[in-house]
């Protein structure tokens, strides 16, 4: 990370606290009014005053060098909690001619230091988290901070829905936009980010943008799906479709990977189920066991023929079924997560890889994964997901996906918890790499939200293809000084 044209001293003036005085790049640390004033005379009172608050004390700053991944260790020397859009961009017009880092965070789910900043600034923007529906055209809008699980709850009392959930709804509107959001509607919608009408974009000028596909749409499409690389997403209008009220979910067994995704194909083409993915467990005492996880939307009192859903799907033994309300079934995982947090296995490091697979290597590629692995690879409530998205319904530039009709987001969620026999977290990331090296050599590209050590630029490169000149173009014009969001590595020498 650079310092800057100049050694200039950065300075932050708090509403009614006097005691904060500046950033010295020099120093890369805070000053107070107990440490050495580097300010060389400049007019504290021409300084704009936040209507937030700037974090400093060690102890409020701690939380902030970790993630949901709990094996990168950032500390930035600040956290802004902003009081409004303004804040943030104050921040970002003093950040960057001196060269210090900003990364927005959301609800750190991150898990390998993403929104993580060493000597820089962390953005919480869980204060900014307001949301309102318009039913007349169907949107919700919400700041960045907003959970999805607000816009739930928001959006259905007019009886609406966004299109798509990440299966985990406890996390940020800017985070998820920030990366994709991939769920299990997707096979229907595409990502999250294909469902958005407008944005507001502070830009690594600083600059408030207003965009849609219509205005200023350079930044639009940078900013979804754009890794924090162009600036912080303030808020989001998404557009939303009619909620249902019931939901079924089928779970069915298959007895060959092959098998499992030969039925996933076919049902992406017929489109019979509103909601679907696919997990694999490590069988006892060797093997694995695959399922197709399908729902179906429906109104009370007229549920789907299961006969018809379940027609020439090849499964093997009885189909489980299960009905929920509809927004019990989006917020399936609650109970789960609920559990581990009181178990603890939440803390636990978790080295995850999320992979985009070419449709025509899936199964090859999934096959020599699966040989590979174990129980202990995985760990004891660690996940894997493999599930179709059809290619014409993810849209947008940045979200790097396999040149073909159909690919399958492979996500290998390990926990390595240190108290179990789950490897330790240098070895899963050893094996992440590999698992990567191999996937882009078949023609894979990476969901970035996940655990691959030493990336390079020219890996960047490659998941990018023909659209990194246009995304490096777009990184010099929107964040000129090269301060945003360093934690993804990609424009790292």
């Amino acid at each position: 990370m650079g310092t800057g044209p100049s050694r200039r001293t950065f300075l932050l003036s708090l509403a009614g606290a006097a005691a904060v005085t500046g950033f010295d790049p020099a120093t890369q640390a805070w000053a107070t009014s107990a440490t050495p004033d580097h300010a060389h005379g400049i007019d504290f009172a021409k300084l704009p005053k936040l209507d937030g608050e700037l974090l400093l004390p060690a102890t409020d700053l701690t939380p902030y060098a970790d993630d949901y991944g709990h094996i990168v260790h950032r500390q930035p020397a600040a956290v802004l909690l902003p009081g409004s859009v303004q804040d943030i961009a104050r921040l970002i017009r003093f950040a960057g001619p001196l060269g210090i880092s900003v990364a927005p965070r959301g609800q750190g789910h991150q898990t390998y230091g993403q929104a993580q900043v060493s000597g820089g600034v962390v953005i919480d923007l869980g204060p900014l988290d307001v949301v309102s529906v318009n039913a007349v055209r169907r949107t919700a809008t919400a700041q960045a901070g907003a959970l999805w699980h607000s816009v739930l709850t928001a959006s259905v009392a007019h009886g609406l829905t966004p299109p798509v959930f990440p299966d985990y709804i406890e996390l940020s509107i800017g985070g998820t936009l920030s990366a994709g959001g991939i769920g299990g509607a997707s096979s229907h919608f595409g990502a999250q980010v294909d469902n958005v009408a407008a944005l507001q974009v502070v830009t690594g000028t600083g600059e408030i943008v207003d965009c849609s596909p219509t205005r200023r749409p350079e930044v639009f499409q940078a900013a979804l799906a754009g890794l924090g690389q162009f600036g912080v997403i303030t808020s989001a209008t998404v557009n939303l479709v009619p909620a249902p009220d019931m939901v079924r979910q089928y779970t069915l067994a298959y007895p060959t990977l092959p098998a499992l995704t030969a039925a996933q194909r076919k049902v992406v083409r017929d489109g019979r189920f509103n909601w679907l993915e696919g997990a694999l467990s490590p069988a006892t005492p060797s093997g694995w066991t695959y399922a197709l996880e399908g729902a179906v939307y429906y109104k009370s009192g007229n549920p789907p023929n299961d006969a018809a859903v379940l027609a020439g799907l090849g499964f093997t033994g009885a189909p489980t079924t299960q009905d929920f309300a509809y927004v019990d079934f989006v917020n399936q995982l609650a109970a789960a997560v609920a559990f581990l947090k009181s178990t603890g296995e939440w803390f636990d490091p978790h080295p995850w890889i999320n992979l985009i697979l070419p449709n025509g290597a899936t199964d090859r590629y999934m096959q020599r994964v699966l040989a590979g692995l174990t129980a202990a690879d995985i760990g004891a409530s660690g996940v894997v997901l493999l599930y179709p998205v059809p290619n014409r319904l993810l849209t947008r530039p940045f979200l790097r996906t396999p040149d073909s009709d159909l690919v399958f987001l492979f996500a290998l969620l390990r926990t390595a918890s240190p108290d179990t026999d789950a490897i330790p977290v240098p070895q899963a990331l050893a094996g992440n790499r590999k698992l990567y090296d191999d996937a882009v050599a078949v023609g894979a590209t990476q969901y970035p939200i996940g655990s691959i050590p030493n990336l390079t630029r020219a890996d960047w490169a490659r998941q990018y293809g023909s659209s990194f000149a246009r995304f490096s173009a777009l990184k010099r014009v929107l964040d000129p000084f090269s301060i945003m969001t360093p934690g993804q590595g990609i424009f790292r020498q």
